[in-house]
């Protein structure tokens, strides 16, 4: 094993020192197009990152310094590293008058690199990862954490997938990974202090960059911000989701109903419908809150030429999605976030759109209030969503309700939300007979797709899924469950 180690660092080092030579941005970043790039990305990358004036923060893979003189204008005091000492040193050249950077030669991967228990805010890497095994990378993960401060960061971008730059290569040794393996090493790593004290890292953002999406249509540049934080600590509705409502299998098992793609009721069906209402134009800019696997942006994307924001607080959702959008050149932004926290600028969509997502939203109201704010003027908003009839809930729909911790309005209701928060030309669609609808078909075409079903899950997800849409069939026949289609504009 060490063999293979030593191995592998000597054929990444190779690699670093021959596109070493000229140290230029275009040859850091392998692309002809670097410097426009650059001016898109890099501020971009930086407004990723959590607050850190005045924090200690650690650069590993710094390079000749795109990001060390940025970091260095806020951080306390900022360690800037590399293992090319050609490279660090010209960083020193450009960055060195900055008093509060230390600028080192060292493989993040030898032992003999090490900083104090405890003592770092922000660990932060660009393109670093990649040119790691993945038991170094595992290595070098548990050793940040140890490094690093309770509440701390470990910010890092990888390529996954496939390279993105257009530089000659002889070989390229790069491990273009799928993002997943990056979430799931990282989730899984715990570490105990000399106390017994647990920590682990709770994902705080993930998101592929989109100065890529607009210029390449490109999705597999992505970054990711974690914080350690303690094993007690409650990890709240978003584990709840990838670990009982959207686990992967669960999800398969939702787009074999709905159609490739799909996690929403009706698939491309009610999704062409819906999307043909919003009168979209080329070049227009869409959010869609609660994305699922994607199929509905890259729809969108491809038939109407605009770009999408498409955000999903399941991480399960959002690694589908990216794996998904490989070789479909699409402007579609994926991003792991949570919509009740989430800011954008005022004015900087023309359409929000979201499919089956709110009902998962406690208040409703102040999210309106935040899609207004971001809409454009003359924006539009289209939402579908489950909802409830205005009497009282029979004990074993409100046990459903709180089961899956839904947040139920009646059509009207709902509607008003959208106008108390200031929208104009509200539409309050009930649109359960055609929910009941698309329930009966698809369940016609699981029943016609029985056999190959069991045979690619299970007899158990079968009969879960068959019951779960006969339930659904029986709740809105008897009134109780309704599926609302909202449209409304903003002034």
């Amino acid at each position: 094993m060490a063999a293979i180690q030593e191995q592998e660092r000597e054929m990444q080092k190779s690699y670093w020192i021959e596109h070493s030579v000229d140290l230029t941005l275009e040859a850091m970043m392998l692309d002809s197009k670097a410097s426009d790039l650059d001016k898109e990305e890099r501020p971009e990358v930086l407004s990723m990152l959590p607050p850190y004036e005045g924090k200690s923060v650690l650069e590993l893979g710094a390079g000749i310094g795109r990001f060390t003189g940025e970091l260095a204008k806020k951080a306390g005091q900022l360690v800037a590293l590399d293992f090319i000492e050609s490279v660090i040193k010209k960083n020193e050249n450009i960055n060195g008058h900055q008093k509060n950077v230390k600028f080192m030669c060292a493989d993040v991967t030898s032992p003999d690199l090490n900083f104090p228990e405890g003592s770092l805010d922000l660990v932060f890497s660009n393109w670093l990862l990649m040119y790691l095994s993945d038991n170094e990378v595992e290595n070098l993960i548990k050793r940040m954490v140890k490094w690093l401060k309770v509440g701390g960061y470990i910010f890092f971008r990888e390529s996954c997938f496939h390279q993105s730059g257009d530089h000659k290569r002889k070989n390229n040794p790069t491990h273009y990974r799928e993002p997943s393996f990056y979430t799931k090493v990282f989730k899984e790593c715990h570490l105990y202090d000399n106390s017994g004290n647990s920590f682990e890292l709770a994902l705080i953002g993930c998101k592929c960059v989109g100065a890529y999406v607009k210029s390449k249509k490109n999705q597999n540049q992505i970054c990711w911000l974690w914080q350690k934080v303690s094993s007690d600590d409650d990890k709240g509705f978003q584990k709840f989701l990838d670990t009982v409502q959207y686990k992967c299998s669960g999800i398969l098992r939702y787009e074999r109903v709905f159609g490739e793609g799909y996690v929403s009721t009706g698939g491309i069906d009610t999704t062409r419908e819906f999307v043909a209402k919003l009168d979209l134009q080329p070049g227009q800019k869409v959010l869609d809150v609660g994305c699922g696997i994607g199929g509905g942006d890259f729809y969108m994307a491809d038939k109407y030429d605009v770009h999408v924001v498409a955000i999903d607080l399941s991480i399960n959702m959002i690694s589908f999605a990216l794996e998904r959008a490989i070789g479909l050149k699409c402007a579609v932004e994926f991003e792991v976030a949570d919509c009740t926290k989430k800011e954008y600028p005022d004015g900087t969509f023309d359409v929000i759109y979201s499919r089956d997502t709110i009902l998962h939203i406690q208040d409703k109201p102040s999210l309106f209030r935040s899609f207004y704010k971001w809409l454009k003027p003359g924006g539009k908003v289209l939402i579908s969503d489950y909802c409830r009839n205005a009497g009282t809930p029979s004990a074993e729909f409100a046990e459903y309700i709180k089961q899956r911790g839904y947040d139920l309005h009646d059509v009207q209701a709902y509607g008003q939300m959208l106008k108390d928060a200031g929208f104009d030309e509200v539409i309050a669609e009930d649109r359960t007979d055609q929910f009941m609808k698309v329930l009966q078909k698809e369940l016609d075409v699981l029943e016609k797709d029985k056999e190959e079903f069991i045979k690619d899950f299970s007899e158990e997800d079968y009969n879960d899924i068959v019951g779960g849409w006969n339930a659904k069939l029986v709740r809105s026949s008897s009134g109780e469950q309704r599926w609302g289609l909202f449209i409304a504009k903003k002034k």
